[in-house]
């Protein structure tokens, strides 16, 4: 493989420090800083459909093995996705920033230094899943859904977690380093390969190999190795325009860079999965049917999460670097031309599976007891797709602001109505199921609006809080 080569075009559209228009007090047109937000965001979104339909096929797969293993892959999805959300977006996204930052104010040095404080973030984290999943996965599941989902869940956990969770964090930490320094494409086409393998071995490895659920987990570990080694080998030879710094001494300093940014998104992306969990929890008094309903509804939502990161990391990466040269005005609007763009993509995926929320539960499943409820719950949730798509967007542009106080208002609200909400609907107001279903679309409209109202002048500005 030749070394990685700069492509000046994308350099252009996020080093705001040299270009004139982010210099300037004629700030870009809104068209122009939409052209940037799609040339970086479009080799990202081509990763992230090639994952969305990947983890689409998983939920068929997984469905395909019956409705107990449906409910215990169920069970586990938060926790999978948590791991997910955690090393791309959360962490991840502090490592875009901090980046993106050191690079618009003209710190290569530093830049090149946060890659070894990084890895050693990703290594933590990844043996703290895998310790804690593939260690105790019966008592953390159970504890969730009940024993039977547990039992039916222990292997695919400890294949998935035990196997895969240290390469998962590596390689989307890797891949993180090269969006901070703009080389998302490069980014995309070491990813792109994972999601391609990932259903094929997943099939083979749950079927004609008789694996059964567990075999989705060992193939998703496998890819995360292969993915973690490439992105290894492409960010040492220079890919994110710098050559890391792997002999320095760790300095608290730069573990805070990441950290201010990575630790407050990884709190609300447990929020975010800790309201999937509890509405989990509330449902299994309905019965495993119910369980494994909500399974297929909860991983369309969370689907709306790769489809915004595409824009999302754009906006990171755009963000950072206007913050990093001091022009909040064209930060502001950066992340409201990403917003809108992120808003109308995942309004648009809500109103056809609220149009037809049994076709598309009928895709996933053939019990029909299973593919009624899921389709009560698709009815109630897809039409709030929009606002998650929103305030994702916007979730991931305060990362690159670094103001992070009013995300952690919105994951605050999103967990209350969710949770707290639906069970007030399903048990006082006697809603029963879709009481829980409407406390969710609730709770992720909520996140959509309040993470929205605070990026305006008074946060977003030298002196906001």
């Amino acid at each position: 493989m030749n070394e990685p080569q700069a492509n000046p075009m994308a350099a252009a559209a996020i080093a705001p420090a040299t270009a004139a228009p982010i210099a300037t007090p004629t700030h870009p047109l809104m068209r122009e800083l939409m052209r940037r937000i799609l040339q970086l965001a479009a080799p990202t979104s081509l990763i992230a459909f090639l994952q969305a339909g990947a983890q689409l096929i998983e939920t068929w797969l997984a469905a395909r093995q019956g409705t107990a293993a449906l409910a215990g892959w169920a069970v586990v999805l938060p926790f999978a996705l948590l791991l997910q959300q955690m090393s791309t977006g959360a962490m991840g996204g502090g490592v875009v920033a901090a980046i993106a930052r050191a690079l618009g104010a003209n710190k290569r040095e530093e830049a090149s230094s946060l890659v070894l404080h990084a890895l050693i973030i990703a290594l933590t984290a990844g043996l703290a899943f895998a310790v804690a999943m593939a260690g105790f996965p019966r008592a953390v599941l159970g504890a969730v859904a009940g024993q039977t989902a547990a039992d039916a869940a222990a292997t695919y956990a400890i294949w998935l977690f035990g196997g895969g969770a240290v390469p998962a964090w590596l390689a989307n930490t890797l891949a993180s380093v090269l969006r901070g320094g703009g080389r998302h494409a490069l980014a995309a086409r070491v990813l792109s390969l994972m999601w391609i393998v990932f259903p094929v071995l997943a099939w083979t490895l749950a079927e004609p190999a008789g694996m059964g659920l567990a075999g989705i987990g060992a193939s998703l570990a496998a890819v995360s190795w292969a993915a973690a080694l490439a992105m290894a080998w492409v960010v040492l030879r220079g890919g994110a325009g710098f050559v890391p710094m792997l002999r320095i001494r760790p300095s608290r300093a730069l573990f805070k860079r990441i950290l201010s940014v990575g630790l407050v998104a990884c709190a609300l992306a447990s929020v975010a999965n800790l309201s999937t969990i509890l509405v989990t929890t509330e449902l299994r008094h309905y019965g495993t049917a119910a369980v494994a309903a909500y399974g297929i509804s909860a991983r369309l939502e969370f689907l709306m999460i790769p489809l915004a990161f595409g824009v999302g990391s754009a906006l990171t990466a755009l963000v950072g670097r206007a913050v990093g040269a001091g022009d909040w005005a064209t930060a502001r609007r950066t992340a409201w031309a990403g917003a809108l763009m992120a808003l109308a993509v995942a309004g648009a995926v809500g109103a056809v599976v609220g149009l037809a929320p049994d076709a598309f539960a009928g895709f996933f499943t053939k019990d029909a007891e299973v593919a009624s409820i899921a389709a009560r719950a698709l009815s109630w949730v897809a039409p709030a797709f929009g606002g998650f798509g929103l305030g994702m967007a916007l979730y991931f542009a305060s990362m690159g602001a670094g103001r992070m106080g009013w995300p952690i208002a919105a994951g605050i609200s999103r967990i209350a109505l969710a949770a707290g909400g639906g069970w007030l609907l399903a048990n006082v107001a006697g809603m029963g199921l879709d009481g829980h279903f409407l406390g969710v679309a609730l709770g992720i409209t909520a996140y959509g609006v309040v993470t929205a109202f605070g990026v305006r002048g008074a946060n977003w500005s030298a002196r906001g809080a």
